[in-house]
């Protein structure tokens, strides 16, 4: 039975482990060894997530199915990325959201979007952002059902390597 809920602090070694896990699965291929050992070292080490974890910017939402992690969703209430909107309008980063292969499709994505939607309405953010990889075109579909739109190409660090990423935007009130 799936269960969708905070993660605690035991849980960040499984969190660890599933970004790392993720990460290296859909997006290993396309880097040097060092460059990707550099990246996970620095965002899915046990102190990466346990910092993110401790950070009060930093939200996240876990799916547990049986006991084990199979998905994420962090957001962040400052966000990183460049984004051009008016001084008095709230914006809201959407920094991961991390399914196990065998979950995609299943529910469990959409489940952790409406979480990350819903937190970032109630926090009374006025638009939502986030970047992902030019070629994940899987991950587009997903969240143009969601009303996100393309706003520009970022560059996205792996290490020295210099991704291209898309900027997608959600404006959630006027």
């Amino acid at each position: 039975m799936l269960i969708y809920r905070s993660p605690d602090k035991e849980d960040i070694p499984a969190l660890a482990e599933l970004g790392r896990d993720t990460f290296v699965d859909t997006f290993g291929h396309l880097y040097s060894s060092q460059d990707l050992t550099f990246f996970l070292d620095k965002v899915f080490s046990i102190n990466g997530v346990t910092s993110d974890w401790e950070d009060p910017d930093q939200l996240y939402q876990i799916a547990v199915d049986d006991g084990h992690l199979v998905g994420f969703c962090k957001l962040g209430l400052i966000h990183s990325l460049e984004f051009d909107s008016a001084p008095d309008r709230k914006t809201i980063e959407l920094k991961q959201l991390y399914l196990r292969s065998a979950y995609k499709g299943a529910g469990v994505g959409a489940r952790l979007m409406e979480w990350a939607l819903t937190e970032a309405r109630a926090r009374q953010a006025d638009d939502v952002i986030l970047s992902v990889w030019v070629d994940n075109f899987r991950a587009q579909r997903f969240y143009k059902r969601y009303g996100f739109q393309f706003v520009k190409d970022v560059v996205f660090m792996v290490g020295e390597q210099a991704d291209h990423d898309q900027l997608f935007h959600l404006k959630l009130r006027d």
